[in-house]
């Protein structure tokens, strides 16, 4: 399922126009997306919980040549599926 799609399918599901469900949709994304630049986390009762998560500098490998490189730390979203997702 697409962007479009699940436009489509919450229109349908909640009775609104496909204008209304994608701005609800574009809201929701960027709610999240500013809570997690914030360091927060969001969590949705049997859905789950989006959180960001420190990954360490690690030494890796170029796939092409086999050269070790340094990967830098950064802070990457992580979702964690809720028990009553599937």
């Amino acid at each position: 399922m697409n962007k479009t799609e699940l436009v489509a399918a919450m229109a349908e599901k909640a009775g609104l126009t496909k204008v209304d469900a994608a701005k609800a949709l574009n809201a929701y994304v960027d709610v999240v997306k500013e809570q997690l630049k914030k360091g927060e986390k969001v969590t949705l009762i049997g859905f789950g919980t989006f959180d960001v998560v420190d990954r360490p500098a690690r030494t890796g490998r170029n796939p092409r040549t086999g050269a070790k490189i340094k990967i830098a730390a950064r802070k990457t979203p992580k979702f964690r599926a809720g028990k009553g997702l599937i």
